[in-house]
């Protein structure tokens, strides 16, 4: 770990301390509210849609982008309300991508969610399964369904920018010998047909989302994690010392605040040098974590807390 005066801004740590209030999250969708506009990356029919639906509900608008990046700038810009990003899969892991947009853009985190991933074979109406010799899909779906290709050696897997992506492609284009592997939400919204559900290699194939808002924004109450326990999700760096990343988790492990998960990531323009992203268990308001936050903030070159919520 080397000296960072600053990761995206500011060299004074900030720990995005807010004062209490008196009703810590907010209703995902009160029923009079206009419906929010919900950036994501990918087609219609995404696994991202599936975890918009899981989050806010049906009357939350998907907004579909073709980047991360644009995702992320819709909302730092005001033309959508939130964006919902994937952060890490079961299988696949991290989506490296979206935790360094996380520090480019002040946005916080009010809720999250967990999607089953369950890879369909989808074709056009009237292409049955026989005359299959493509298959399109992006190539993290393409890999975790690498049991089915063995099972078909005459099935060509071919790489695809997205998995709903290569639904819309084949219904617009009706090639007689291709199919796409994608949701089932997919093939619902562009009118396929689902020749085979479930050919996942694994079951336990999930993708851990979030819903990011504007800064400042109070967490959100998910149907039915209303009573699950509070997260917060923070980024840091410190100074390449020997022990200095042991004293700053440190700070948690002497108040009994439990790190459920930490990921490295280079600090952009400073070659060898790194930022650190935490998951714990609390809120940021709660006495410990408060305490272990403004314990790590005087270790830390920079600390920013990047939301609390409610956990999937």
């Amino acid at each position: 770990m080397n000296r960072s005066k600053s990761a995206n801004g500011p060299g004074k740590p900030q720990t995005g301390r807010r004062k209490p209030t008196s009703a810590r999250q907010k209703a995902a969708e009160p029923k009079h509210a206009k419906p929010m506009r919900i950036a994501f990356q990918g087609e219609l029919g995404a696994f991202s849609q599936q975890a918009i639906l899981q989050l806010l509900g049906p009357r939350a608008e998907p907004i579909p982008h073709q980047r991360f990046d644009e995702a992320f700038a819709a909302v730092d810009s005001g033309k959508v309300d939130a964006a919902v990003i994937p952060l890490e899969n079961t299988l696949a892991g991290s989506v490296h991508e979206n935790y360094d947009l996380l520090l480019k853009y002040s946005l916080e985190i009010t809720a999250e969610t967990s999607v089953r991933v369950i890879h369909n074979l989808i074709a056009p109406p009237g292409v049955s399964m026989t005359a299959l010799r493509k298959v399109y899909s992006h190539p993290v779906a393409l890999n975790q369904c690498l049991d089915f290709f063995t099972r078909h050696p005459r099935i060509q897997r071919t790489p695809f920018y997205d998995t709903a992506g290569s639904v819309k492609m084949i219904m617009e284009q009706r090639p007689p010998d291709a199919g796409a592997i994608a949701s089932e939400l997919a093939a619902q919204i562009y009118g396929a047909h689902i020749l085979k559900r479930g050919i996942e290699d694994d079951r336990q194939n999930f993708t851990r989302f979030f819903l990011l808002e504007p800064a400042g924004a109070q967490p959100r109450t998910v149907r039915g994690a209303s009573k699950h326990p509070w997260k917060t999700s923070l980024v840091f760096s410190t100074r390449n010392i020997p022990g200095a990343l042991f004293r700053s988790i440190g700070t948690l492990a002497l108040r009994d605040v439990n790190l459920v998960k930490i990921e490295s990531r280079p600090l952009r323009g400073k070659p060898w040098e790194y930022l650190f992203y935490l998951d714990l268990w609390g809120h940021r308001d709660d006495k410990a974590v408060r305490n272990a936050l403004g314990h790590l903030s005087e270790l830390a070159d920079f600390l920013r807390v990047l939301g609390s919520y409610r956990a999937a």
